[in-house]
């Protein structure tokens, strides 16, 4: 274990991560213009060609969670890689929409593996007494890539084509590719009963239980963060605000990279909840301030609010995950969360297109800032539950001692 939390490793995983999720956020923000505009797709379908990406990502995050550490992390990595720059090659070649959905199951796939990989990878360069701090360092490249690559792609998208977008994603993809194969991954050794855990085909060894619950919330808080992904743009040319939401994202950017030390330091020396229930407030917040939006003042203020609500709870989620597990357990626990966390931004576009249809986009950010205040109150019911369980199993273990 690295004692240093910004050692060599540290930082080349995160860049690796970074570039995975900047590319998968980019291609997601514009792949249901494309599927309409060059492939004359309905609405539907086209949502249906955004959303199909998780399904291949979930598949991944399920066998992968397990089999991630029976493989072993580099040969996962690194066959993750290849795959998905071969998957993102494939968007050259697609003439119809049904051709359209096998790329982008597979391409999710592919995204999944690698994605899966390195956040397990980045945890064995983590101090033990910074798992907050370093895993709030290591999710700002997730989270920067969340606000950055849709603010590339809308760019891309107004100034260039699909093919030149491509073009831009596979370069990208292969500079990760060439740097796995760089990267010295270390697996970890495991004993024959923890090989045997993980070669059981009971639900346990996809699933971490104890990860079940966070994943959840992770589910509702991707939902709702989805409004913002997949209509933020249609959002703002309704309202006239279409270049002031060209810089929703940069400020959602600057506002995580600014606060994300802090956040990641009150984890460690105050608690997960410190950083959860504000988390849950801002994002509710932000969406409720985007919902009555009339200047560009109040579009990017509510950028900042997002940015402190769903890009603090990505990481700090993560890092709640590390908290509830052993080092073996990881890779599963991880996938568990992230499989809550990418479903809910894969369902979320459909359910609230859904909604867009029977209503307007200012009640659809109304209905999405409920959300994060639903997670608030299932948490602290939580937190009651597992501190009254506590609190019950030290009262019978006082009473067998004393007897």
């Amino acid at each position: 274990m690295e004692q240093k939390l910004f050692n060599k490793h540290f930082i080349g995983i995160t860049l690796i991560n970074f570039i995975v999720y900047l590319v998968y956020y980019l291609l997601m923000v514009i792949i249901a213009v494309i599927a309409q505009d060059n492939l004359h797709a309905t609405l539907s379908e086209a949502g249906f060609a955004s959303g199909i990406y998780i399904i291949g990502t979930l598949l991944a995050r399920l066998i992968m969670g397990k089999q991630l550490e029976l493989f072993g992390r580099k040969i996962v990595l690194r066959g993750g890689a290849i795959f998905y720059l071969f998957t993102t090659i494939a968007y050259l070649f697609t003439p119809t929409i049904h051709i359209l959905y096998i790329v982008r199951l597979l391409n999710g796939f592919g995204y999944g593996v690698i994605s899966t990989a390195t956040n397990a990878i980045v945890t064995a360069y983590i101090p033990e007494a910074k798992k907050g701090e370093g895993i709030n360092y290591y999710g700002l490249s997730t989270s920067l890539a969340a606000a950055i690559g849709p603010f590339i792609g809308m760019i891309l998208l107004n100034m260039t084509n699909f093919i030149f977008i491509i073009w831009f994603s596979i370069v990208l993809i292969a500079l990760v590719t060439l740097s796995c194969f760089i990267f010295p991954v270390k697996n970890i050794q495991l004993s024959e009963v923890q090989k045997a855990q993980l070669n059981s085909w009971s639900i346990h060894s996809f699933i971490e239980k104890k990860a079940l619950f966070i994943a959840g919330i992770a589910f509702l808080m991707g939902l709702s963060y989805s409004s913002v992904l997949a209509f933020l743009s249609s959002y703002t040319k309704v309202i006239h605000l279409v270049t002031a939401g060209s810089f929703f994202f940069v400020v959602y950017a600057l506002v995580i990279t600014f606060t994300r030390p802090l956040t990641g330091r009150i984890f460690d020396l105050k608690g997960e909840q410190y950083v959860m229930y504000p988390s849950y407030y801002f994002l509710t917040a932000g969406l409720f301030i985007l919902s009555i939006t009339t200047n560009s003042t109040m579009l990017l203020i509510s950028g900042a609010l997002v940015g402190l609500g769903y890009g603090t709870f990505m990481s700090n989620g993560q890092a709640v995950c590390l908290k509830l597990v052993n080092e073996h357990k990881i890779g599963i626990a991880l996938s568990t969360y992230f499989i809550g966390l990418d479903l809910g931004l894969g369902v979320g576009p459909y359910l609230m297109g859904i909604l867009k249809s029977l209503t307007s986009f200012r009640s659809l950010y109304i209905v999405a800032g409920v959300i994060p205040l639903v997670c608030a109150a299932l948490y602290y019911t939580n937190k009651k539950i597992s501190l009254n369980m506590n609190k019950a199993n030290k009262i019978k273990m006082n009473k067998s001692e004393v007897l």
